[in-house]
C-alpha cells in the first residue's frame, strides 16, 4: 500500500468515525425530549387532543319556529355552560349549513344539529353525535315518526300493510315539506322506493300525480287544509302548535308513519381534546337535573338529553339516504 492509499483509507475512516458520532448524539438526543406516555403506540395526534387546552367554547343552535326566544335562551344555557366548564361560551344562532360550516372551518366546537346535518358534519369535520334530546312529543324517546297526513274526511285510510296503504297515494297530490327535510322528505321517499312505487327521488311523477314542497312543516299541513294537497309529509310533532293551530290540527289525521328518524343531538367537533370533550357532555347532562331543567326545556322544548352512540343513532337516516342515492 502506497501513501496515497493509506491517506484516503484513512480519510474515509476519519469521515465514518465522525458521522457515527453525531448520529449517534442527535439520536440521544431526540430520545431525551420525548415525552413519556402511558401508551407507548399512540396515534399521531392523541397527545394534542390530550394535552391541549380551550380557552374558550363556541357553540352554535339552529334555530327553530318552536323556539321563539332562542337568543335569550341560548345565552342562559351558554351562562350555565362556562359556570360549569370555566371558561367563556360564546353562543351563536345559524341554520344547520351554516352550522356544519363552523364546525368545519374551525369556527365552531359544538353544534346542536338534526340527524342530516350532523352526519355532514361527521364528513367535512369529522365531528360525531354525543347527546340526543329526548322530547315528550317523540314517540320514540329520542326517536321520532315521519308521517303521511290526510285529512280527516279523507278517503285514504290505513290498510292491513305498507304496500295496501302506500297505493293509495298513486295519482294523488302530494306536499312534501323540502327536498332537504330528513321526516318531511327522505325518510317518506326512502320508504316509497323500499316498497317500489318509484324508483329513486327524481322519478316520483309516474306515480303521483302532482308534487309541491310546502318549503316548511306548517305550509306542507296547511296544503292539505285547503285542499291543495292529498296527502302531505311532516314530522310527528308538527301536529302541535306552534306549527299548526289546534283548529286546523282537528282536521287532519296520519295516514301512515315511519318510526325511528334520530332525533337531533349534540355535536362536537373532534379538535376538542378528550378530557375537554367530557366536560361539555356532562355539563350538558346536568341540564337534565331538576334545577336546571328549565334551561333546557326553553331552547326547543326538550326535557332531557341522553348519551348515544354516533354510528348506531344516524344508522337510520344513513340507510335512508342511501335508498335515494343521496350523499349525506
Amino acid at each position: 500500500m502506497n501513501l496515497d492509499q493509506f491517506l484516503t483509507g484513512k480519510r474515509k475512516f476519519l469521515i465514518a468515525s465522525t458521522l457515527a458520532t453525531v448520529t449517534s448524539l442527535f439520536v440521544s438526543n431526540v430520545v431525551k425530549t420525548q415525552p413519556t406516555v402511558a401508551n407507548s403506540n399512540p396515534p399521531a395526534a392523541a397527545p394534542l387532543l390530550l394535552t391541549k387546552n380551550l380557552k374558550n367554547l363556541t357553540i352554535v343552535f339552529p334555530s327553530r319556529k318552536d323556539a321563539p326566544n332562542l337568543q335569550e335562551q341560548v345565552g342562559k344555557v351558554a351562562n350555565f355552560l362556562s359556570r360549569e366548564l370555566g371558561i367563556p361560551v360564546k353562543a351563536q344562532i345559524s341554520d344547520d349549513t351554516a352550522a356544519v360550516e363552523a364546525l368545519r372551518a374551525n369556527r365552531a366546537d359544538v353544534a346542536f344539529l338534526s340527524s342530516r346535518p350532523a352526519l355532514k358534519a361527521e364528513g367535512l369535520a369529522n365531528s360525531r353525535l354525543y347527546l340526543a334530546e329526548v322530547r315528550s312529543n317523540y314517540s320514540g324517546r329520542y326517536t321520532y315518526n315521519s308521517i303521511f297526513v290526510v285529512a280527516k274526511n279523507s278517503p285514504l285510510t290505513p290498510k292491513a300493510s305498507t304496500k295496501a296503504t302506500l297505493e293509495q297515494l298513486r295519482g294523488k297530490k302530494i306536499a312534501f315539506t323540502s327536498p332537504t327535510s330528513g321526516s318531511g322528505f327522505i325518510f317518506p321517499v326512502s320508504e316509497l322506493v323500499k316498497n317500489g312505487f318509484v324508483p329513486d327521488k327524481d322519478r316520483m311523477e309516474g306515480f303521483f300525480g302532482q308534487i309541491t314542497y310546502g318549503g316548511n312543516y306548517s305550509k306542507a299541513l296547511e296544503a292539505v287544509v285547503r285542499g291543495q294537497a292529498d296527502v302531505a309529509t311532516v314530522s310527528e310533532y308538527a301536529m302541535y302548535p306552534p306549527y299548526i293551530s289546534t283548529t286546523d290540527a282537528a282536521k287532519l289525521r296520519v295516514l301512515y308513519k315511519i318510526s325511528g328518524v334520530p332525533a337531533h343531538g349534540i355535536v362536537v367537533d373532534d379538535d376538542v381534546p378528550v378530557v375537554m370533550r367530557e366536560k361539555i357532555i356532562n355539563a350538558f347532562l346536568k341540564l337534565n337535573k331538576p334545577e336546571n331543567n328549565q334551561l333546557l326545556q326553553g331552547l326547543y322544548n326538550s326535557t332531557e338529553l341522553v348519551r348515544v352512540d354516533h354510528n348506531r343513532h344516524l344508522k337510520p337516516v344513513r340507510d335512508a339516504l342511501k335508498n335515494l342515492g343521496i350523499e349525506p
